[in-house]
């Protein structure tokens, strides 16, 4: 039974010179489990909020949606409501309330149920999604994980029939991403619930899909099963940016020019190796350290606390960073990484231990001097630097204020948006443009600086795989300008591929830090999918390139 058609669906914001989207026709059953990918601003989020009439966007619609045989359009407000669940990418922005439990109980309340239902029904759900440990707790003591989860559960009491996220593990560590999935798995095949999710991280939710779509430029490019979606993905266009963006165990599979469906999972790309490809050479070149014996970046014995009696988030913390390296911090929610960048960059200032950027002790850098030519900072929400009503504007306002006149203003927003490729969104509104897009104008504006030392939060948070490779070549180049690089990041993929050193963070300290193959070789969990599949054949193996590189250099067991 159809839950959800769409017919010659078109959509275009005000002012757009292209549609959003591109006369969309498709179906999805009742109790179906389908994935939305593509590129950033290829309409994934322009079409889910049209799928709830609450969030629908403001611009020229053609064409239909219809939703449990009916249009969606024509049903009442309070139906739709309850019955379509939506997660949004930012678990801030969708709680309202200040305590855990006033969240759940807060649709419900609005609807105008009874108290002993509105009881029994959170009860249930924080029991559940195993919220009672922290059911009276405010809800800015939570973790991000913690949020996304609350959101979800705050969603569910409402016992919706369709549950529709819009990239929902953006902002969580690998495990608790992992975690949300598995959620929603057992919410689809527990209750039969319709999930319609939109993501970037795919290696978790193509396993438990039932069919995937990958979207291009507002128009559908294929929809299928997703051990098929490489196929497919290649009769429409052998060079598809979203091969690259697949499960790992999906593009070892098809670099390696196999036949049949894919493996998905780690266990299956495991199985698919061992049985098929010899491991007499296990490791490749060892990898050099890069960077030069100066630091960019230096703390010593660094403690700080948001308040004085709250518990300490940094304990003692020593980091060293080399001139002319990337270096990548990995580590769970909560435990100190944002926060470490903050004291580093002047932000939070630490109560205990010594701080050095560029040689040259915090406390001497006087007024603005530590961020012209010496420090910027992209944050966790791009959206945060912007406060003007175009990127162009935004722009010139950091010009002005580094007193550049008129001429050598034009130039350096021209060189600095040629080099990220955003010139054709000089005079788009900021809060118009997809993630990935914030993203990229958000770093132009903190390289206007020209800064020595770029400290960088989460900076592949809600882009594509394609503008993720786009953004290692940046970096790339960035270092070859002289630039040291500081990433804080949950992506282990993006840093396998990109870091010269990585580190982890827990409990307000570093704990390990080494060479990416030594690194990520050696954990369980935050390491990547390449090196999880490829491990009992080649245990340095971290990247889908490593893998494939390594079964070729060994040969197939039959050849």
């Amino acid at each position: 039974m159809e839950i959800f058609r769409v017919e010659n669906l078109s959509f275009k914001y005000p002012q757009a010179k292209s549609k959003a989207l591109d006369g969309l026709n498709f179906s999805v059953e009742s109790g179906e489990f389908v994935t939305l990918c593509g590129q950033s601003g290829c309409g994934k989020t322009t079409l889910l909020r049209l799928l709830k009439p609450e969030l629908s966007p403001h611009g020229e619609k053609e064409g239909a949606v219809f939703y449990r045989g009916g249009a969606l359009e024509d049903f009442d407000r309070a139906d739709t409501a309850a019955e379509i669940g939506f997660v949004l990418q930012q678990p801030e922005s969708q709680i309202v309330t200040d305590r855990v439990w006033h969240e759940l109980a807060f649709g419900l309340e609005n609807l105008g149920l009874p108290t002993e239902v509105i009881r029994r029904r959170v009860g249930e759900m924080a029991g559940f999604f195993g919220i009672e440990e922290w059911f009276n707790k405010d809800v800015e003591e939570l973790s991000g994980g913690q949020k996304q989860l609350l959101n979800l559960a705050s969603v569910m009491v409402m016992q919706p029939k369709v549950l529709i996220l819009d990239e929902p593990t953006s902002q969580l560590d690998p495990i608790a991403a992992a975690d949300f999935i598995y959620t929603l798995q057992r919410l689809n095949r527990e209750l039969g619930l319709t999930v319609i999710l939109s993501e970037h991280r795919l290696e978790d939710v193509f396993p438990v899909a039932d069919r995937v779509m990958v979207m291009d430029e507002g128009k559908i490019a294929a929809f299928d099963n997703p051990r098929k979606i490489a196929s497919a993905l290649k009769k429409a266009d052998t060079d598809h940016p979203m091969l690259k963006a697949l499960p790992c165990a999906v593009r070892i599979f098809d670099s390696l020019k196999s036949k049949g469906d894919s493996p998905l999972t780690v266990k299956e790309g495991r199985l698919f190796l061992e049985e098929n490809y010899k491991s007499d050479t296990k490791e490749l070149p060892a990898e050099k350290p890069e960077g030069s014996d100066e630091y960019a970046a230096k703390l010593k014995d660094v403690w700080f606390r948001y308040e004085k009696n709250t518990p300490d988030v940094l304990r003692g913390l020593n980091l060293s960073v080399k001139v002319g390296e990337h270096y990548c911090i990995l580590g769970g929610n909560g435990t100190g990484k944002t926060t470490s960048l903050n004291v580093l960059s002047g932000l939070n200032k630490a109560y205990a231990g010594k701080i050095y950027v560029l040689g040259k002790r915090m406390k001497d850098y006087k007024g603005n001097e530590l961020y012209r030519g010496a420090l910027a900072m992209l944050p966790q929400n791009s959206q945060s630097v912007f406060f003007k009503n175009t990127v162009r504007e935004d722009l010139e306002e950091i010009c002005q204020a580094l007193g550049y006149d008129a001429e050598t203003t034009k130039a350096e927003i021209s060189a600095v948006s040629q080099k990220l490729s955003v010139d054709h969104l000089m005079q788009s509104h900021p809060f118009d443009l997809s993630g990935g897009e914030q993203q990229k104008c958000a770093l132009a504006k903190m390289l206007l600086l020209k800064p020595r030392l770029l400290l960088l939060d989460e900076p592949t948070k809600g882009i594509d795989a394609f503008a993720k490779l786009n953004l290692m070549d940046l970096l790339k180049e960035l270092k070859g300008d002289g630039i040291t690089i500081l990433t804080v990041t949950h992506d282990v993929e993006f840093a396998a591929l990109s870091a010269d050193r990585c580190a982890l963070f827990f409990d307000g300290e570093i704990i390990s830090q080494d060479l990416p193959r030594e690194f990520f070789s050696q954990n369980s969990f935050y390491t990547t999918a390449a090196n999880r599949i490829a491990r009992s054949l080649y245990p340095k193996a971290i990247t889908c390139e490593d893998v494939t590189e390594l079964c070729k250099i060994n040969g197939e067991k039959n050849a």
